[in-house]
């Protein structure tokens, strides 16, 4: 019985063998054109009818084992008796073992893993394979992940520019965890219904991209709050679309806002709401600027209080303007080109005009004599056309010259 349990592995052995080399040849000989495509699959499916092969070698081991314990528990059994008893367990086996010349089928080809992920293949594979770009896990720039995020892919279709948004790093990153559909595409149907164009959702965004963070609901309430205080669907598309961040601002700092500048101007409603529909970043931006240009006006300027009102509420930038540029604005006018207070009130475009382009004028006036801006004496030239029209209409009606006389004239500045 120990000769034939030393003999059944070499049997095994021998029978691998030989069904190793049998299957190889007929890889050789019989190509399946399945297996010629996808190159590395026939490999493993030699390797898994090996492991079966294995599998039932051990089985026929143990069972040879198991007869043996028996044989030496029940020495009264005649030699023949055992033989004829262990040949019929060989043969009866209730495992049907796996022939390698059997085919596998080509869906159970296709599950197989290949061979080594180093194993060369076809051409005609090679094209088929999609190389994807890898999720960097940081960048500077979005550019790197447009490929992996629909959101900013739509985003970039609406004309947004992200190379302005990813230098505020907090709203890259809030991009970036959106969802197109289920984040941003109420806001953008409210935006549409606050008056906004298609062609005005890119710039707005690339401004105000922040505004993906606040509840709908609350953009709501606020746009319900200027209707509230009278302003028109017109006037509120304007203010949206000139000042991105008025509706991030909650309800009670617009209406500190609006109080702000009633009782700072001693303004009527109308002239308040007016005030800040034409210039609507007033709600938005700070309020040292207007408080500190307030004093200007009154204290260095010299200007009274009525007059103070009047000048804003027909050039409201003169409320956030710089102070060094208003300063100089003034004195250029009225100590150099003479211009009365009460004239510069009626006028106040002046404080909205570069310094150096009132310089030149002026001084080209002198030069043909025709600087004469008193409304009572003849030939009077109106502080209003002297700093709103273009050097063409200004030549032609006001200095009665050529442009290139004009020109000329500023070389020997």
């Amino acid at each position: 019985m120990a000769l034939l349990a030393q003999q059944i592995p070499r049997c095994f052995n021998s029978i691998k063998l030989s069904s190793f080399i049998k299957a190889t040849q007929i890889t050789k000989h019989s190509p399946r054109p399945r297996q010629t495509l996808l190159n590395g699959l026939v490999a493993p499916a030699l390797l898994s009818s090996d492991t079966c092969f294995l599998q039932w070698g051990i089985k026929t081991y143990r069972t040879s084992s198991s007869w043996s314990s028996f044989q030496s528990a029940n020495p009264h059994r005649h030699k023949s008796s055992a033989q004829s008893t262990l040949l019929p367990s060989v043969s009866e086996r209730p495992e049907r073992i796996p022939s390698l010349e059997s085919e596998l089928p080509p869906e159970e080809l296709e599950d197989l893993p290949p061979l080594c992920p180093l194993q060369p293949v076809s051409e005609e594979v090679a094209i088929q394979i999609a190389a994807h770009p890898l999720l960097p896990l940081s960048s500077f720039t979005l550019g790197d992940y447009i490929d992996h995020s629909e959101t900013l892919q739509q985003l970039v279709k609406l004309g947004v520019d992200l190379s302005k948004i990813e230098k505020h790093p907090d709203v890259a990153n809030l991009l970036l965890r959106l969802d197109f559909e289920k984040d941003i595409g109420q806001i953008l149907l409210f935006l549409k219904d606050v008056g906004l164009e298609d062609n005005q959702l890119g710039s707005f965004l690339t401004k105000n991209c922040a505004i993906f963070s606040e509840d709908i609901e609350n953009l709501k309430t606020r746009v319900a709050y200027l209707q509230s205080k009278n302003f028109s669907k017109t006037d509120i598309t304007r203010m949206v679309k000139n000042s991105p961040f008025l509706l991030n601002f909650s309800v009670e700092r617009l209406d500190n806002r609006l109080g702000f500048f009633q009782k700072e101007l001693e303004l009527s409603v109308k002239k308040t709401r007016d005030l800040v529909v034409r210039l609507p970043r007033l709600l938005t931006g700070s309020l040292e600027p207007v408080k500190e240009n307030m004093k200007v006006y009154r204290l260095e300027l010299g200007f009274k209080h009525n007059e103070i009102q009047h000048m804003v509420t027909r050039v409201p930038k003169m409320l956030t303007a710089n102070k060094r540029k208003l300063v100089e604005s003034f004195d250029y006018v009225h100590n150099v080109m003479n211009i009365p207070h009460h004239i510069i009130v009626k006028f106040p475009q002046v404080f909205n005009t570069r310094v150096f382009k009132i310089k030149e004028r002026h001084l080209f006036l002198a030069y043909l004599g025709k600087a004469q801006y008193d409304p009572v004496k003849p030939n009077y030239v109106s502080l209003d056309k002297f700093v709103s029209i273009p050097d063409e209409v200004f030549c032609k009606e006001i200095a009665k010259a050529s442009v290139s006389d004009f020109e000329k004239f500023l070389k020997t500045l």
